[in-house]
This record gives structure tokens, C-alpha cells and sequence, in this order.
């Protein structure tokens, strides 16, 4: 299936729900995708196409929508799973980083040895919003010795202004975002490997 279709699906099938979870927030609720199963095989599929299997050796997803979409790609990528957890829900050693929200602030934490040294990571989500959970994810895997290679999106809310904002974490410079990423931390990575199915 083509981008475009893949986009159309998503369009249809992704339902706004006013006021959640928290007044004033039009909250995208994913599930009537994830239960058709043609539309959720069609964006599995375009999450997984721009990497080759092999080319990643670790995804990570983020709590909790993200790790639908994130486990799924590992296998079709032939890569291991990695969840990024809420503070307190992993049970082994972890780092931790905290990011503001569209409607609240969060901690997020990864277990201390889920990559091993330099291994290729692709961080996959659900919403790519204002950006800051997209740059605590990058945050953990740099700490936790991984090499971020690219961030996917089912969908990404235009209005947030989330991919500016994780473009200027990722690369650096002047009026960048609260997470002190840099062309340093992540050399190899780029603002074109973030990649959204959607936007809206």
C-alpha cells in the first residue's frame, strides 16, 4: 500500500475525542485502527519500509501506545523490543529523563543495559506532538550507550510544532529544546530520519 493510502486510512480511522484527558486537549484515539486489521497490517508495513531487516538492531517503544506499534516493527525489522517505561514500572536498574507534555510533565525511564554498546536503535510512537517525549527518548538511549538511527510516527500534529522542536534537539543550536541533544550526541542522525505516517 502507498503512502498516500496509508495516510487516507489513518485519516479515517484515527478518532478525535474532545476534552481528553484533560480540558481543552483533543486527545487521537488510535484503537479503531489497531482493530482493523488490514489498516493496522498497512501501517506496520509503512513504519518498517524505509529500513532493511538487519539494518536495526533494537525498537524502542514508548508507554504505552507506542509499544503497540513498536513490537510489531521489531519483528518485521528482526530487531528486539525495548519499552521505555513511566518512572517506577521498570524493574531493574534504569536511567531516567523527565519532558514536559502537551498537558502535563512526565518521567520516563529505560532499563540500564537494554542496548548494548553503538547497537542501531529506531524509536517508534504513536503521536508525534510537541516533541519532548521523542527527546527524552533520544535522551535514554544515548545514556544507556545505544545509537539512535531514526524516530517513526504514526501520526504528527502539525499545530504543536513537535518535529521543529525535536529538529533543533537533534541538531543543535540556537532556541533549541530543553534536552541538551546535539549533532554530538547523535552524529548520525538527521531531521530527515524522522518520519510520520500522517499529519494533521
Amino acid at each position: 500500500m502507498n503512502h498516500g493510502n496509508v495516510g487516507r486510512l489513518i485519516d479515517a480511522l484515527v478518532r478525535d475525542v474532545p476534552d481528553y484527558p484533560s480540558p481543552g486537549i483533543l486527545f487521537k484515539d488510535i484503537t479503531p485502527l489497531l482493530a482493523d486489521s488490514a489498516a493496522f497490517a498497512a501501517v506496520v508495513d509503512a513504519l518498517v519500509a524505509q529500513y532493511a531487516p538487519g539494518s536495526i538492531d533494537k525498537v524502542v517503544g514508548i508507554e504505552a501506545r507506542g509499544f503497540i506499534l513498536a513490537a510489531p516493527v521489531a519483528y518485521h525489522l528482526g530487531a528486539g523490543f525495548v519499552p521505555m517505561r513511566k518512572k517506577g514500572k521498570l524493574p531493574y536498574q534504569t536511567f531516567e529523563t523527565s519532558y514536559a507534555l502537551e498537558y502535563a510533565s512526565a518521567t520516563i525511564e529505560v532499563h540500564r543495559d537494554a542496548f548494548g554498546p553503538g547497537e542501531r536503535v529506531l524509536i517508534v510512537d504513536d503521536v508525534l506532538a510537541t516533541g519532548g517525549t521523542a527527546a527524552a527518548a533520544l535522551d535514554l538511549v544515548g545514556q544507556a550507550g545505544g545509537t539512535p538511527v531514526g524516530l517513526s510516527f504514526l501520526l504528527e500534529l502539525s499545530a504543536l510544532d513537535g518535529r521543529a522542536a525535536l529538529t533543533r534537539a537533534v541538531l543543535g543550536g540556537a532556541g533549541r529544546s530543553a534536552h541538551p541533544l546535539s549533532v554530538a550526541t547523535h552524529p548520525g542522525l538527521s531531521a530527515a530520519d524522522v518520519r510520520s505516517l500522517f499529519v494533521v
